[in-house]
């Protein structure tokens, strides 16, 4: 046995996008592990990159913004591990967020309520509403990951409202590791990374100069990497984190307590 012990066990990762997601970077980990994985993907078209990238892995499609697919792809996934001879999920990842700027990045007070609350939608009640539609599948000591950010509480313009919509997401695991403690011992924790080079951070305006001001921020001067990430996902959805629940791990290598390190300010007031 290794020490994670995950070798044989069933765990679902929701919302791989591609080889940079931090999903695909959690299910590498996992299968290095031994873990069964199950992916579940928004398309047709992501199907194929998993298909590509985990030949060997079910793949399953469900837009989270329709709770009807939720309600299926769980249905499916009953339906898959049974025909494998039975079981029940040890683990739930859950990696996924969606923003829409429908006009471009605004400042934060002219948010249009649309696409924030679409974005509450995706990003946050997703996993509300999964954990439910799932919660019969899942293992009595299962465990439940998400994936926020290393801070809500910095005004990062140029990440526009999703930290909010993160801090909710943060807020929603107490009480889903609360709810479900009524007949389990399910337990639900975040990773949050600080920044990170995917796909999709390479959307954000000014990512670039955010991640090489990140880089010197660190302690080690070295970017934090999407295997670091996983490494700690891993950890939290094996029972040797039987301890840890309704917590938000900060995977920043150091970043958030050295934002006065001398080499940055000496730039700024050399």
């Amino acid at each position: 046995m290794n020490f994670l012990d995950l070798t044989d066990k069933y765990i679902v990762v929701f919302g791989l996008a591609n080889k940079k997601s931090v999903a695909c970077a959690i299910a590498r980990t996992l299968i290095e592990e031994g873990a069964r994985v199950l992916l579940v993907v928004r398309s047709s078209a992501r199907q194929e990159t998993a298909a590509t990238l985990f030949p060997v892995c079910p793949c399953f499609v469900c837009d989270v913004e329709d709770e009807a697919q939720i309600i299926g792809v769980a249905a499916r996934i009953a339906a898959a591990i049974d025909a494998e001879g039975g079981g029940r999920l040890h683990g739930l990842v859950h990696s996924i967020a969606f923003a829409n700027y429908s006009q471009g990045l605004q400042p934060f007070h002219a948010t249009l309520k649309r696409d924030f609350l679409q974005a509450v939608d995706i990003s946050c009640f997703s996993l509300i509403a999964i954990c439910n539609h799932f919660q019969h599948l899942l293992a009595s000591k299962a465990s439940v990951v998400t994936i926020s950010i290393s801070t809500t509480r910095m005004a990062a313009e140029n990440y526009g409202y999703m930290a909010p919509i993160k801090a909710a997401l943060d807020s929603s695991l107490c009480f889903l590791a609360k709810s479900f403690s009524a007949f389990s011992e399910i337990r639900f924790n975040a990773v949050a990374p600080g920044l990170l080079k995917t796909s999709a951070s390479a959307g954000i305006p000014g990512f670039v100069e955010s991640y090489l001001f990140a880089e010197q921020a660190i302690l080690r001067k070295k970017s934090l990497q999407t295997k670091e990430v996983a490494n700690t996902a891993a950890f939290l959805l094996s029972e040797r984190s039987s301890g840890i629940t309704a917590q938000t791990l900060v995977v920043d290598a150091g970043m958030g307590i050295n934002y006065f390190d001398k080499e940055i300010t000496g730039k700024v007031v050399g």
